[in-house]
């Protein structure tokens, strides 16, 4: 075969296009590419954001479509109108003391009173103990308080008079709470009393903190067994000492206790009350800070005292008689001691001075 002329010889691996062409269609490749990428991305970013708004719209319809529905059935029914509180105590807190510091009233809805915030504002009252909130549907709230029970009385002074009537006395309960009692009850009157207590500051609400009122507090605990509490009933307690406590009970016996290990000195009490009501006798002091040869003072009997007023008046009545008198002497003239006697003391001094009838003085004669 003959090649035609002028016609050039093709090469295996010749390029269609040369490098000029195969940028500018790279590009355009390039171009076509991150616009369709674009918008992928746009409608993608466009598919979340219409999610999302309507995940929202319907949270809010879900939202305000509850308090709507709760406000007509539940907040604004006024079948739910609370017309009932039930106020129960075992102490002397009224009712509208009750009422007034929970900040509750009937004819508000049932479900707007918060429970825990009434309790937390009654707890704040110092008689208050516990505190129980029952809610019944649907008009009633039922409230059952347990009152702070009292032990004694506490004050700064060293001696109290009359702590019912004192602006510086306050009951305290086991806990060493204090509170003060509008009204007094009768089993108020017999508690017993601690005194002494000035370094305490004494506050309606407030928990004792001094080491010496604590230890008065835990003396009157131990001290309610079934002997010691019918024998042993403490009526004062002195703190004031600061090293120890100072008791005196019912029959005025007065006993001192170390602060330490109470319940030990109260068995050694025991002993010595349970020795005196063997021998019929009456303690008078006892000193537990000592721990061996313990000082102790019994009382006098009736009998001794009797007989020692017995003596004492005879003495007297001897010390009269051996007075001497002058004859003629009129009853003023007599000594000064004679005067301050009983009369039948006085009696017996003139009767030992007689004067003779028909005689008269040389003073009478003038």
């Amino acid at each position: 075969m003959k090649r035609v002329a002028n016609e050039r010889p093709r090469v295996r691996n010749e390029r269609v296009s040369n490098t000029k062409q195969r940028r500018q269609q790279h590009l355009l490749d390039v171009k076509v590419r991150s616009h369709k990428a674009s918008q992928h991305r746009n409608q993608r970013v466009l598919v979340i954001a219409s999610k999302a708004l309507l995940v929202i719209a319907l949270c809010a319809g879900l939202y305000y479509g509850i308090q709507y529905g709760s406000k007509q059935l539940f907040f604004e029914n006024p079948d739910y109108r609370l017309t009932n509180i039930s106020v129960q105590t075992d102490g002397t807190l009224h009712r509208d003391t009750v009422l007034k510091a929970a900040d509750l009233r009937e004819g508000v809805n049932i479900f707007s009173v918060k429970l825990g915030n009434v309790q937390e504002q009654l707890q704040t009252l110092p008689q208050v103990d516990q505190v129980q909130i029952v809610r019944t549907m649907p008009s009633s709230i039922e409230i059952k308080i347990t009152e702070r029970k009292p032990v004694a009385w506490i004050t700064s002074g060293k001696e109290l008079g009359n702590p019912f009537g004192s602006d510086g006395a306050f009951l305290v309960d086991a806990r060493g709470v204090l509170m003060r009692e509008k009204k007094l009850l009768p089993e108020y009157l017999g508690l017993p009393v601690i005194v002494g207590c000035s370094t305490e500051s004494l506050e309606q609400g407030k928990v004792v903190e001094t080491f010496e009122a604590k230890a008065a507090l835990e003396l009157l605990r131990l001290s309610t067994g079934s002997f010691m509490q019918t024998r042993f009933q403490v009526r004062e307690i002195d703190v004031s000492k600061g090293y120890c406590l100072i008791v005196t009970d019912k029959n005025h016996t007065r006993v001192t206790f170390g602060f330490d290990d109470l319940e030990q000195q109260l068995r050694r009490l025991e002993q010595f009350l349970v020795y005196t009501d063997d021998s019929n006798r009456e303690l008078e002091t006892v000193n537990l800070l000592v721990h061996r040869n313990v000082p102790v003072t019994f009382a006098k009997t009736a009998a001794e005292i009797i007989n020692e007023t017995v003596d004492a008046g005879g003495a007297e009545q001897r010390i009269l008689k051996a007075l001497p008198a002058a004859a003629g002497a009129k009853p003023e003239a007599q000594p000064a001691i004679a005067k301050s006697k009983t009369t039948a003391a006085t009696s017996e001094v003139r009767k030992a001075t007689p004067v003779q009838k028909g005689k008269k003085s040389k003073r009478d004669g003038e």
